[in-house]
């Protein structure tokens, strides 16, 4: 709304430029839903159900009783702050669609009196995958690989199953890694922060773009700017969850987050971006996911003495304090990135 406006008035009133720079917006949306979310998780705080606890998960029990269930107001406050900051086309509006939907499938499983099967969730993440994959397969069918120039044209039937991967994938990752005050939304806080500068300073910018051989975006600085938008919904529920917390994001808030951030890999056209933003989110929460998997529908045991959600692990086996997982884990991730995305984009 705010770029439109700038369009509009800038011949009248020449500073209203400044409404039509993605840098500014970007800057703007990351205060502006940081602050909202500040103001409205008190405030509609009694809004939300009490956490039923984890019955296998170490310390489940410390959960229970806590309000749940915030991520349909930090949601809210993306969506509502999205359209007053971003540009926004039919695709990007339909992505904010499909990430209230995966939050609202999530809240309900929050204020449901019985927990939802893990079947039904995987169904409901499933639906809501493809759903993203057959949305941007038209507009994404070009990627890029990392070690290599140029660009590859990907047919749709090759393109949509991949994506659902990575968006189901991101999504479960992220819900399996909320079992520590703070971390899976300070893991896909660095990751957000990590593609939007991507996106905005490197395949946004058709110099850097060109000097690091890499394909140019020209919608990738509008991406930017929503994600910096969930930036700030993030950084404002962390800033009043400060350890201990006082209530939780819950499914709610890890499926839609771990939806959107499947979603800026796909937006940035190389899927093995996943690696790069969500390696920690992946190796605690995917790892789970797949020794499940395998035991359950083909007897296959691995890892057998390894605990997970692997956060669970260190906590009951190294007795690592709740901070200590959140601050190691952060820092592991934070120099995954430095280093992986130096290795991507230099290595060609």
């Amino acid at each position: 709304m705010l770029y439109h406006l700038g369009q509009l008035f800038t011949p009248a009133f020449g500073p209203f430029r400044l409404l039509t720079s993605y840098l500014f917006l970007a800057a703007a949306g990351t205060i502006v839903a940081f602050f909202v979310t500040l103001f409205a998780l008190p405030r509609f705080r009694w809004l939300l159900p009490t956490d039923r606890g984890r019955e296998f998960a170490v310390q489940g029990a410390a959960a229970r009783g806590k309000p749940t269930g915030s991520g349909i107001i930090f949601i809210s406050v993306f969506c509502l702050v999205s359209l007053l900051m971003v540009p926004l086309q039919g695709e990007q509006i339909l992505i904010l669609v499909l990430a209230y939907l995966a939050m609202l499938s999530g809240f309900l499983d929050d204020r449901s009196s019985n927990p939802w099967s893990e079947y039904t969730k995987g169904a409901l993440d499933f639906g809501l995958a493809l759903a993203g994959a057959l949305l941007l397969a038209t507009s994404r069918s070009e990627i890029w690989l990392p070690f290599v120039t140029g660009e590859f044209l990907v047919p749709p039937v090759i393109f949509v199953p991949v994506a659902v991967i990575i968006l189901w994938l991101s999504i479960n990752s992220t819900n399996c890694t909320d079992g520590v005050d703070g971390l899976s939304s300070s893991l896909v806080l660095l990751g957000l922060i990590s593609i939007g500068v991507f996106l905005y300073f490197v395949v946004g910018h058709v110099e850097i773009a060109a000097h690091l051989l890499l394909p140019h975006y020209p919608d990738a600085a509008t991406w930017s700017v929503m994600t910096f938008v969930l930036v700030g919904c993030l950084s404002g529920y962390l800033w009043y969850n400060a350890y201990p917390s006082e209530i939780l994001m819950g499914d709610a808030g890890s499926r839609a987050i771990g939806f959107y951030l499947g979603i800026s890999i796909i937006i940035a056209r190389n899927p093995f971006l996943l690696l790069i933003v969500s390696t920690v989110i992946l190796v605690n929460g995917g790892t789970g996911l797949l020794k499940v998997f395998l035991l359950r529908f083909f007897n296959v045991r691995i890892l057998h003495t390894v605990r997970f959600p692997l956060h669970d692990h260190f906590r009951n086996v190294r007795e690592w304090s709740n901070t200590q997982v959140l601050i190691r884990f952060g820092l592991i991730q934070a120099l995954l990135i430095i280093i992986l995305f130096g290795m991507f984009l230099k290595v060609r």
